[in-house]
């Protein structure tokens, strides 16, 4: 049994990689679309084109580091490595250079991709310790859990922080508009940097993990494997689902809440903004981590990931018919949002866990550990999802008339014309809702339930026991 401070420890680092994460795929299309200065179409394409590559890279991440020999280990190295690039790429990305319009776009491009392809170099090795951390299947579920509890709170303490720090640097410091938002991820990269090297000294890789086939068979294996296909699939919509939904809500807030308002809870008046809404929900996903636990030790991974599926549907649909006008409809939107927040807070470890357990699957069939390269395929998944997602609401937006915030307008009341309002309204429930119902019906066919999953380990630990040789009488199919 691990102890709690190595579980403490593994959570600091996906609280640094959520930080910078939930800020990017919450503010940064806002960020290029009204601060930056780039039109929706090429900030569009600009996401879509640096996360595809990011994603590609992944695969070639995870097959280097599953090479990596250090007096460390193979994965952990890269905390120690990565932190400091990591943070300074974050505060170039959210840096506004006084330039021409096309000047301005190559460097998005160059800045989004360099922050991308760091982000793979330290998040892609760490995803993959939780491989050689334990070989306990539920303990890596517990692992996982921590991972993420830690991952929103960061997420909570950088979306919560933004618009205060943001105001902070432009009113108290007399700052510009651009030079706020780039002081305000100063200070989210400095508190990340810190993280990484606390995750990295509390850490320890536990099990030796030996990568015996080549890299051509390693690929094959992968490409081979039912259970990554369908993981991968299930995994991408859930992350679109999360994309599609948090990318819209600082335009939803600007456009349909007008901004700020003040709900009352009791004889309790709130200020009700995009960073409350967004701040409550990664709270609410903390407690659907603390959940996950519990909830997957009953049912089963698999029909815990159908049930949250399911209920994010309903949920989802229910938000449509909420008015924005009436305090109760503000209210009921807070509370949804808390509902929705928990279920993908279940969701979230869990995702985690079962490629642990497909790496499992994997070594067993194969007898050749591609740690590093199943766990690049759940980074892939989410990149392309916010790659995917990011781009879909930019083009959507763009598509139905969504009116700007440029230099010229700045201070202006805007009025958005039906089109854009309805669309705004469709990203925030229905087309969400249609992800999920995809993502339930893949994770169906998904074959690693939890009965194959202990004869899965009973037969590696032994497996892991015997010389590794290229016998082929070796090779076994677990399911």
């Amino acid at each position: 049994m691990a102890p709690l401070k190595e579980k403490i420890g593994y959570g600091f680092g996906d609280m640094a990689s959520s930080m910078f994460w939930k800020v990017f795929s919450y503010y940064l299309p806002f960020f290029y679309a009204n601060v930056f200065g780039i039109s929706l179409v090429d900030t569009g394409v600009l996401l879509l084109v640096t996360r595809i590559w990011d994603a590609v890279s992944d695969p070639m991440m995870g097959i280097v580091a599953d090479r990596t020999k250090t007096r460390w280990g193979k994965y952990r190295p890269y905390l120690l490595w990565v932190a400091a690039p990591f943070s300074i790429c974050g505060i170039l990305l959210f840096t506004t250079p006084d330039w021409g319009y096309a000047a301005k776009l190559v460097w998005a491009y160059v800045t989004y991709i360099l922050m991308m392809t760091v982000y793979t170099g330290i998040n892609v090795p760490y995803g993959a310790m939780l491989g050689v951390m334990t070989d306990d299947s539920q303990e890596k579920t517990v692992f996982s859990s921590f991972r993420m509890f830690f991952a929103y709170g960061g997420s909570f303490i950088a979306l919560f922080a933004w618009d205060p720090l943001c105001k902070f640097f432009s009113t108290s410091m007399g700052m510009s508009l651009q030079s706020s938002w780039q002081f305000a991820m100063i200070v989210i990269a400095a508190c990340c940097f810190v993280l990484f090297l606390l995750c990295f000294n509390f850490t320890r890789e536990q099990l030796t993990t030996v990568s015996s086939a080549s890299l051509g068979k390693d690929l094959k294996a992968l490409l081979t494997n039912k259970p990554w296909w369908l993981l991968n699939g299930a995994s991408l919509c859930f992350n679109l689902f999360n994309t599609v939904r948090g990318a819209t809500v600082a335009f939803f807030f600007a456009d349909i809440i007008g901004g700020e308002q003040h709900i009352a809870i009791f004889s309790l008046s709130l200020l009700f903004y995009s960073g409350l809404f967004l701040g409550v929900g990664e709270v609410a996903n903390m407690v659907g981590v603390a959940l996950a636990v519990p909830v997957t030790n009953r049912f089963g991974k698999k029909p815990t990931f159908i049930l949250v599926d399911a209920l994010l549907i309903i949920f989802s649909v229910i938000f449509f018919t909420l008015s924005p006008e009436s305090n109760g409809g503000l209210l009921m939107m807070l509370l949804l949002q808390i509902v929705i927040s928990v279920l993908t807070g279940v969701m979230a470890p869990l995702v985690w866990s079962m490629y642990a357990d497909i790496s499992d699957y994997s070594e067993l069939k194969t007898r050749s550990a591609s740690t590093g390269l199943i766990f690049s395929s759940a980074s892939m998944a989410q990149k392309f999802g916010g790659a995917i997602g990011g781009a879909a609401v930019m083009w959507l937006l763009s598509g139905c008339g969504y009116i700007e915030r440029t230099d010229a307008n700045q201070g202006m009341s805007i009025v958005q014309p039906a089109s854009a309002i309805e669309c705004l309204w469709m990203l925030m429930t229905f087309i969400p809702a249609g992800v999920a119902l995809l993502s339930m019906l893949i994770v169906w066919l998904y074959p690693l339930g939890t009965k194959e999953m202990k004869d899965i380990v009973a037969r590696l630990k032994l497996q892991r026991e015997q010389p590794v040789d290229d016998d082929p009488d070796r090779f076994v199919e677990p399911v």
